[in-house]
């Protein structure tokens, strides 16, 4: 027993510390009975440099599909290119609406307690208008995370790096052959990017990226390719990132009649959302019984709590499991 699974197993033992042990036991058994899994990103993840245990996990060949907003796909790669130049703000809750006002006119993004620069995003806007150009004289449609594959190929980024290749998620989903879906992608700053480029007539349409419901139709393929495996899901967060991905479940048995296809094998969520009045993210797994996602046997947990600080706990127990 590994020093973090045993301080979880003596003092997880309550509450959300003991549905978050039970998550992590749960994988690590679904994983040895040749189940895959499937995570989800949502919030900013990223930026909260989730990579550092995300990736570690993924080279270990303990996920096998991902899903993410388009902030979170990205945000990856402006930590990679631009780790030293972010700036940490210490009281942020402290902050008045004429210092985010200066941290604007710095060109200082803020995550929270986290800025990010400017001046890394049009170094990752260059590099994939130059992709999206030859896409589009091409006829070619690729997903956001597949550009950013092809950036992570370019032979002079390397040298741009400001944190370590190996706290890059995005990066080891590219090594290991990992598929990242991004709903929603437009809602990113590189999906604005897009359509600035296209409004200004400098590209002549947004084709190159695929659309969302090619991205569902992908995805759909995906699952029905692991056949023979149970599948599970691990959300990080709340909305689209882990609402689209698991609507491909009823999407194949209930519009598409296809026949004997295994519901989610397995299911978690982190999330700080409680059940209230219109909060989908904070719904209890029960709910996705209804919709036909999960199974009256399914393995279900719910943890509200931070994802920042459970969501590694759980990456490193189970990567500690697979070795």
């Amino acid at each position: 027993m590994t020093d973090l699974a045993a301080f979880m197993r003596r003092h997880f033992r309550h509450f959300n510390s003991r549905v978050a042990l039970q998550a992590a036991e749960a994988w690590v058994m679904h994983q040895r009975a040749g189940g895959r899994m499937f995570v989800t990103l949502a919030g900013a993840m990223s930026t909260a440099g989730i990579g550092r245990s995300l990736a570690p996990l993924i080279r270990a060949g303990a996920v096998h599909g991902i899903s993410c907003t388009g902030a979170n796909l990205e945000e990856d790669l402006f930590l990679l290119l631009a780790a030293d130049e972010y700036e940490p703000i210490d009281d942020w809750r402290a902050l008045r609406a004429e210092d985010d006002a200066a941290l604007l006119e710095r060109s200082m993004n803020r995550v929270t307690d986290t800025c990010i620069p400017e001046t890394v995003m049009r170094h990752l806007e260059r590099r994939l208008q130059r992709r999206w150009e030859t896409c589009t004289a091409e006829g070619i449609a690729k997903l956001p995370s597949e550009h950013l594959f092809d950036v992570l190929d370019d032979p002079d980024l390397a040298p741009h790096f400001q944190a370590d290749p190996a706290d890059s998620w995005v990066l080891a989903a590219k090594e290991m052959g990992i598929p990242i879906w991004t709903p929603g992608w437009e809602d990113s700053t590189t999906g604005n990017v897009l359509t600035a480029l296209v409004m200004q007539g400098v590209l002549p349409h947004d084709r190159c990226v695929v659309t969302g419901t090619e991205q569902m139709r992908r995805l759909c393929d995906w699952y029905l390719a692991q056949r023979g495996h149970s599948v599970g899901f691990f959300q990080v967060g709340g909305g689209i990132a882990g609402d689209f991905a698991i609507c491909a479940v009823p999407l194949l048995i209930q519009d598409l009649h296809v026949e004997d296809v295994p519901l989610w094998g397995y299911f978690a969520q982190i999330s700080d959302a409680v059940t209230s009045y219109g909060g989908y993210s904070g719904a209890p797994p029960n709910e996705k019984i209804t919709w036909g996602k999960l199974g009256t046997d399914t393995p279900r947990f719910m943890i509200q709590s931070d994802a920042s600080i459970v969501a590694p706990m759980i990456f490193q127990y189970v990567l500690d499991a697979s070795a």
